[in-house]
């Protein structure tokens, strides 16, 4: 592979901005959607940003404000339906004033949000303990994202979002809830029949397939999982892998596997992949291969990428694509790719340019 060009997407100076995918609008223009004016990884201020390219990714708009619920918007997805409709996803987080690890300040931004406003942009049960509320969220454009629908509740989340299938529906695979304590989530399979309006579970699968628990006994789940239609009914996801608690520098994290053969109503179990990455986004190129992009968070940090050959049942890791190892530390990665007109690719991801700045989005173009 060639790293052809890397560069700056978007960057606010002292804030934190993070979690984009990258989509193309029916009118050709490149899309990248994200989180940003943040204080920090976990705050209180998110927003969901999106930002435009009309020249393939060689410059990009200033931002355009898709969310600022009174509540923390993360994580943004970006599908695009087959009528052209624009699906934003994303999922927004709240949490109690009287829990002691918060700052002052975000204690006092906390304290002012109605509880009518937290219980519209929340679901109960989503998360373990009740210091913590989350809700699930998607949101629809039929202009190419000049104006947005209301919000849909969504049974799944996860980072990239849906997916469009050949038949006209939208596949939603992400975590239903994070309930870890008593293992009781799953991953979900939602889909959408009228371009993401709304939204049913197709199925579920497994979030604790590893039943051992983690060497600090912690416990081992699989989460933000991204899929891929590899020929007509025949899909693939990926999902991240995580320990808690995280021990930094410990090779863990693989990308797990599973596979539906009759258009998401019943999957493989997940099992696992060589892949050390997280989490993933999936792409199939023109040329019918399979592409996987992955943050990695061991040193050199940076961002990765590998290629399969046989729709997802074995991946040429041995082989794989190195973008960037320059990340200052470990808070990176989330790349999502698109496939230009020249074959090049374009990956999308969030790092820190230096140790003493916040993360920016940035890009590389490449060519396989």
């Amino acid at each position: 592979m060639q790293i052809l060009s890397s560069q700056v997407v978007y960057r606010a100076l002292g804030r934190y901005v993070a979690w984009p995918t990258i989509g193309r609008s029916p009118d050709g223009e490149l899309l990248v959607v994200f989180s940003g004016d943040r204080e920090g990884h976990v705050c209180p201020f998110g927003k969901t940003f999106l930002i435009r390219s009309a020249d393939d990714g060689e410059s990009w708009s200033e931002t355009e404000t898709v969310n600022d619920t009174p509540l923390d918007d993360r994580d943004a997805g970006l599908c695009v339906a087959a009528d052209g409709t624009l699906v934003v996803s994303w999922f927004s987080t709240w949490r109690h004033p009287d829990d002691p690890a918060l700052p002052p300040a975000w204690r006092d931004h906390l304290q002012k949000i109605p509880d009518a406003e937290v219980e519209r942009w929340t679901q109960d049960g989503r998360l373990d303990g009740d210091l913590a509320r989350r809700g699930h969220w998607t949101r629809r454009s039929t202009d190419g994202g000049r104006t947005w629908e209301e919000a849909v509740e969504s049974p799944s989340s996860a980072p990239h979002g849906p997916v469009a299938l050949a038949d006209g529906r939208l596949l939603y695979v992400g975590n239903e809830s994070y309930r870890r304590a008593d293992r009781s989530s799953s991953i979900a399979a939602a889909v959408s029949e009228d371009a993401g309006r709304s939204w049913s579970v197709a199925a579920r699968v497994s979030m604790f397939p590893d039943r051992s628990p983690s060497e600090e006994g912690g416990v081992r789940y699989l989460g933000e999982p991204h899929a891929v239609e590899v020929a007509p009914a025949r899909l693939l996801a990926l999902a991240r892998h995580e320990e808690q608690p995280y021990v930094e520098g410990r090779p863990t994290g693989r990308l797990w596997r599973f596979a539906s053969e009759d258009g998401g109503a019943t999957w493989s179990a997940p099992e696992e992949t060589p892949i050390l990455g997280k989490p993933p986004h999936l792409l199939r190129l023109k040329d019918g291969r399979l592409l996987a992009t992955y943050g990695y968070r061991h040193a050199p940090y940076g961002q990765r990428a590998c290629f399969s050959l046989d729709g997802g049942a074995s991946w040429e890791y041995d082989n794989e694509a190195v973008l960037r190892a320059d990340g200052p530390d470990a808070d990176l990665g989330y790349p999502a790719t698109i496939e230009c007109a020249d074959g090049t690719l374009l990956s999308v991801y969030y790092q820190k340019r230096s140790a003493d700045e916040k993360p920016c989005i940035l890009a590389t173009r490449w060519r396989p």
